[in-house]
């Protein structure tokens, strides 16, 4: 009995032990980040053995962004830590792949036309060919092909199109620029010196990357998620942090620490919904009525209702609320631009600078508008609320209530009933370099009176 113990014991025999050392032994660490469609970019060290990666570890070093704020670190998510089981999978793609129908016809064509361009024009310009792997698309049957053969392939097609259409007809769409720099940069690199046109995946997302940074001046449409931190109440709408931002979700249930309420609206119970004080279980579809409802109660309790300087001093600041709109036959039209009056007649670029309503003096044109970007003299880029020819500062009237020359009944569309909506706006009369009687409203009364929020005006 006493020699099967020692046995047992002996550490000779304990060798299912030699699989974890194994397992961790490594003979370098490197510095890296996993920039597969992440714009995490975690910090992460990368334990290395004959090289081929072992294992990973979230990186503990990252300096503090300022006092008061939690520490970035831990950041990483399981898909971070996992990540190297993805380079060594069996079903990685590791080569390029082509439909086994258009593979065919190239190499049929190759035969007859020794250049490339004149090959690849042979099937296009035969509608039957073209049909044949057009057919093909989305029913699989991808062949492994040689980098020579398919970049011989793809450079064709290019020269091809450009010779009959122009540069401009080569469209690209480029990897999210969070996978990988140098991907993104070399394709966008290529689009520009050749002339096509570089698309972004900003364009596969519908309005919100496009809009929120031209409203708010702002680089995307999100803020520094530290920055989470230094909110007080937090409305989760059309995003599942735990899951689409995970190395950051820790500032939200920090803040919660510091005081913050947290709203999540889902229609399903999200996993976000876990660290919120009310979840609403809002329909598919009803967001955007619900969004439009909170905008009226904003617009009536804090423009109309009653004045808060700090907020109507951000919108003269940071919006387009104070700028001029021309009223044409009842109806919203474009911007008041600063070439239609007499005294900004010679400005350059005077069609792309636009106008508002100086408390004191009437019409005048700020600074930093699109205009000032390309014209000669540089430095005046920035929107600022001055005389761009003077310096003198600007205080412009947001609403024009309580000074307007006349109260006019502007049409809206309300597309939830496809009807026409009148109601009243005021307005002020300028005179254009024409001589025309021109009536122009501020963005900010347009936006109140499409939000129908009452301020004892007609309509």
């Amino acid at each position: 009995m006493k020699d099967w113990i020692r046995e047992i014991e002996s550490p000779a025999e304990r060798k299912w032990e030699e699989f974890y050392r194994n397992r961790f032994q490594h003979d370098k660490r490197v510095r890296t980040t996993h920039g597969v469609n992440c714009t995490g970019s975690c910090s992460w060290e990368v334990f290395v053995k004959d090289g081929i990666v072992t294992w990973e570890l979230q990186a503990t070093d990252y300096p503090s962004l300022e006092a008061g704020l939690p520490p970035y670190e831990p950041r990483g998510c399981q898909r971070g830590i996992s990540f190297s089981w993805y380079l060594y999978s069996p079903i990685r793609v590791k080569y390029p792949y082509a439909k086994g129908a258009l593979l065919d016809l190239w190499r049929e064509a190759k035969k007859q036309h020794p250049d490339p361009v004149a090959a690849w024009e042979a099937i296009q310009s035969d509608p039957h060919k073209r049909k044949r792997y057009q057919k093909a698309r989305g029913k699989g049957g991808f062949r492994r092909v040689s980098w020579d053969e398919v970049l011989e392939l793809i450079a064709a097609a290019v020269v091809s199109t450009v010779k009959r259409y122009g540069p401009d007809r080569v469209i690209g769409f480029s990897p999210i620029p969070a996978m990988s720099q140098i991907s993104y940069a070399a394709g966008s690199r290529f689009l520009s010196l050749l002339g096509g046109v570089p698309m972004s995946f900003y364009d596969w997302y519908c309005d919100l990357p496009n809009a929120s940074p031209e409203i708010w001046g702002e680089q995307t449409d999100v803020h520094e998620s530290a920055d989470w931190y230094n909110a007080r109440f937090i409305a989760v709408m059309g995003s599942n942090l735990n899951m689409t931002r995970t190395p950051d979700t820790h500032f939200i249930s920090e803040v919660r620490h510091a005081g913050a309420k947290l709203t999540v609206f889902s229609p399903d119970f999200s996993q976000v919904s876990k660290y919120a004080d009310w979840w609403i279980p809002i329909n598919p579809g009803q967001d955007g009525a619900f969004w439009m409802a909170v905008n009226h109660v904003l617009l009536k309790e804090y423009y109309a209702e009653r004045e808060v300087p700090y907020f109507l001093d951000y919108l003269k600041r940071y919006t387009d609320a104070p700028f001029l709109i021309e009223i044409r036959d009842g109806r919203p039209g474009r911007y008041l631009r600063a070439n239609r009056l007499s005294q900004y007649a010679e400005e350059e670029n005077g069609d792309f600078k636009l106008l508002l309503w100086d408390e004191e003096k009437g019409p005048r044109m700020p600074g930093g508008t699109l205009g000032f970007r390309w014209q000669k003299e540089k430095g005046k880029w920035n929107l600022k609320l001055e005389d761009p020819r003077t310096g003198e500062p600007l205080n412009p009237r947001l609403s024009l209530l309580g000074a307007e020359d006349e109260v006019l009944l502007v049409e809206f569309d309300d597309f939830s009933s496809d009807q026409k909506l009148k109601r009243g706006v005021p307005v002020k009369y300028v005179v254009t370099k024409e001589g025309e009687k021109v009536a122009v409203a501020t963005v900010f009364d347009l936006l109140m009176a499409q939000f129908g929020v009452g301020r004892g005006l007609p309509g």
